[in-house]
């Protein structure tokens, strides 16, 4: 709760910060914030918030994932200078808006009563709709903040219609109460078709295939900073409180939604990696692989055990850092060319070696090959749930082999092209440098040392 309160003012004087120098400071007090709000996470909760513990409880897993999202928004602000040089206007609301988001996550991360779970999810959501439009001279950013928001409505209404199901079933908003009656009462219809409406109403905020459809046009059309925080900060929260809510709220019926869930895999599976293959434009395909990854993430469901939180976190943290990575990359691109399809990128380790190989070590972590973070996340997540269901890890690993094939376009693209399309004098900013060098070493160290994971975040 004292991290959920700081990064809460942060935002207010970020917000009102915004009457000085055009915002100007509003990303340094985001960052001093932040720095503040992961210092106190490692510090016991005050007994003072107990009396809020049947709504937020701030346990070590909210703990665990807190740090992870405080992380990747921390390295997101870095790259904020740069990124948002054309939003000088209004800068100061970008950055709010992104620190009430991430309050939104938090809150997610300590749910224990489904009334704390649709807040948060609607906190989450609804500067995201403002910063999906936040260009707003361009077209495609416009689009993608009606169709998001209005996408997000519809999913909203699913979420509260399975809501009050819930509740007319076991009478109570409470978590564990509702755990309980899952077991009693497995056959409980109202109860079960509100579980698959929540279900719905969630795999739409994570993205997983067939609630995707907004994803690609929202992520293309987002400002990039804004798109990157969407696939790491608000993908972490979202997938918790879709993973904490089925496995513990909804355990008792995991027979009714299990197979369901598996569907889900293989579409989405299938579906993305397709998509990504015959993408031209990288934002987009980009955009896929997130989708993909939602995919890899949910086989979690299966063989849950003790480490499944562990595994959850650490694979989400790995993707989280390699979109930061790729990101990063795009975002300097598209600054110079005013687009981000493939040709755009021809010859950019020969101009910028180090976000280039940024960009493949980032990839090569997405497609899961070995010595890198990526590689331990997909494999922690494959030895679970192969004992459930091994050919669903089969689907996985055939998709991961298809995902390498649009990776390496993208590496090829810019470490082998016939010609080079920068000629242009404006070097990465120190910044981004060291963030790039963060990035390559944390994906690397991961990958052959998976345990730091848990010593740098006091496990």
């Amino acid at each position: 709760m004292s991290v959920l309160i700081i990064i809460f003012l942060t935002a207010v004087i970020a917000l009102f910060a915004g009457v000085f120098e055009q915002g100007k400071y509003s990303r340094y007090i985001g960052i001093l914030g932040i720095i503040i709000a992961f210092y106190v996470s490692f510090l016991p909760e005050l007994e003072f918030f107990d009396q809020y513990k049947s709504m937020f409880e701030f346990g070590p897993n909210a703990a665990l994932f807190t740090k992870i999202s405080l992380v990747i928004t921390l390295l997101i602000f870095f790259l904020g200078g740069f990124a948002f040089s054309n939003h000088r206007s209004h800068q100061s609301e970008l950055y709010a808006l992104m620190l009430f988001s991430l309050v939104g996550g938090i809150v997610l991360f300590g749910f224990q009563n489904i009334v704390t779970l649709f807040l948060g999810v609607e906190i989450l959501s609804i500067p995201l709709y403002v910063l999906a439009g936040s260009n707003k001279t361009d077209l495609r950013s416009n689009e993608a903040s009606i169709k998001y928001f209005l996408m997000g409505a519809f999913a909203t209404g699913f979420l509260l219609f399975g809501i009050a199901l819930i509740y007319g079933s076991s009478s109570s908003f409470d978590l564990y109460t509702i755990h309980e009656y899952s077991i009693n009462n497995p056959k409980d219809v109202m109860f079960i078709m509100g579980a698959v409406l929540m279900m719905a109403a969630l795999a739409f905020k994570v993205s997983l295939a067939p609630f995707h459809m907004w994803s690609p046009d929202v992520y293309q059309g987002s400002p990039s900073l804004i798109t990157a925080f969407m696939m790491s900060t608000v993908k972490i929260s979202a997938f918790y409180a879709f993973f904490k809510m089925m496995s513990i709220g909804f355990f008792g019926i995991n027979s009714e939604w299990i197979n369901i869930m598996g569907v889900l895999i293989i579409i989405t599976l299938f579906l993305a990696n397709v998509m990504g293959l015959a993408q031209s434009n990288a934002k987009r395909m980009l955009a896929y692989s997130s989708v993909s990854h939602v995919g890899y993430l949910t086989l979690i469901f299966f063989g849950i055990n003790n480490m499944s939180v562990y595994n959850l976190a650490f694979y989400l943290f790995a993707y989280s850092l390699a979109t930061i990575g790729v990101m990063m990359c795009l975002i300097y691109v598209e600054k110079l060319k005013r687009e981000t399809s493939y040709n755009a990128f021809k010859g950019l380790a020969h101009s910028e070696p180090i976000l280039a190989v940024t960009a493949a070590v980032s990839m090569l972590s997405m497609a899961g090959i070995p010595l890198t973070a990526g590689f331990m996340g997909k494999f922690a997540i494959f030895a679970q749930a192969i004992r459930d269901s091994p050919f669903l890890v089969i689907v996985a690993i055939l998709g991961s082999a298809i995902s390498i094939a649009y990776y390496l376009r993208l590496i090829m693209v810019m470490f082998f092209p016939k010609e080079s399309s920068f000629n242009t004098s404006e070097k990465v900013s120190l910044t981004y440098n060291i963030v790039a060098v963060f990035v390559v070493f944390a994906i690397v160290a991961l990958g052959v040392f998976p345990d730091l994971f848990a010593r740098q975040f006091g496990l």
